[in-house]
């Protein structure tokens, strides 16, 4: 029987939410093994005030907790 355990992760990037969700993959890809799906929460952005931009990605990744049998 598999178990499964989710992480809520949040991303960023200036170049877009393709990159701000591929920032997410390869850190949780450093520090999780077993990953096996992604679901995005949410999408935003974030403006500061000189107009330079910040696109921010809300994402759960589930991976499976290995068997130590």
């Amino acid at each position: 029987m598999a178990v499964a355990k989710v992480l809520e992760l949040i991303g960023g990037s200036e170049k877009g939410f393709d990159d701000a969700l591929n920032q997410i993959i390869k850190r949780a890809n450093k520090t999780v093994r077993n990953l096996t799906g992604l679901e995005i929460i949410s999408q935003k952005v974030k403006i500061n005030k000189d107009k330079s931009l910040e696109y921010r990605v809300k994402a759960k990744v589930l991976f499976l907790i290995e068997n130590n049998k």
